[in-house]
């Protein structure tokens, strides 16, 4: 079932993810969900606070990555779902990288992030991995782990940058932008 991204502006992207348990309500179900909204919003990443749940959950397919004329091999084969995800190193050269995100459309932003991360987090059968990412596998998760700390890529530009954003992040809020996928916009007036 495709659910419908949450919009900027909604207090939930603002909330700090709570962890979950083995006996969380149909987890399985929601992954499943999860993955076929991402899929359906041609997205990368998606994260529980994106769908209305704030919640220590997140899942990546990196493989529209592994396409093109910056293909990255790597990607092909990076689908994971990360479950009470804890970052405990970021290190590396900072590098600058257009990122853009579905609960924020049609805005993309250079985001300046490390290079690489260490990463321990249960999958989606409790499983517990960590393991070290660099490139854009970094910035994907580091992308999605911002979301589960209720933070968001237009937090990491400069002041300027926001402030000239002000009136199209204010647009997405209220539901005045086009968009091909379903969304719920915290003020609109269509409900």
């Amino acid at each position: 079932m495709i659910l419908p991204i949450v919009a900027y502006g909604d207090p939930v992207l603002r909330k700090k993810g709570d962890e979950i348990d083995e006996d969380y309500p149909n987890l399985d179900k929601l992954i499943e969900n999860m993955f076929e909204t991402m899929y359906d919003a041609h997205g990368v990443g998606l994260a529980a606070p994106q769908v209305g749940l704030p919640i220590r959950l997140f899942i990546v397919d990196a493989a529209p990555f592994a396409e093109g004329e910056d293909a990255d091999e790597e990607c092909a084969d990076f689908k994971r779902v990360f479950i009470n995800p804890v970052i405990f190193e970021e290190s590396g050269e900072e590098w600058e990288f257009e990122e853009g995100c579905l609960s924020i459309p049609n805005i993309r932003e250079e985001v300046s992030r490390k290079s690489v991360v260490k990463i321990e987090y249960y999958d989606e059968n409790w499983d517990l991995y960590e393991e070290e990412l660099d490139g854009i596998l970094a910035r994907i998760v580091q992308h999605e782990y911002d979301h589960i700390e209720g933070k968001l890529f237009t937090d990491r530009i400069s002041p300027l940058r926001r402030t000239l954003l002000q009136g199209r992040l204010l647009d997405i809020t209220k539901g005045n932008v086009d968009v091909a996928y379903k969304m719920k916009f915290p003020k609109s007036k269509k409900r």
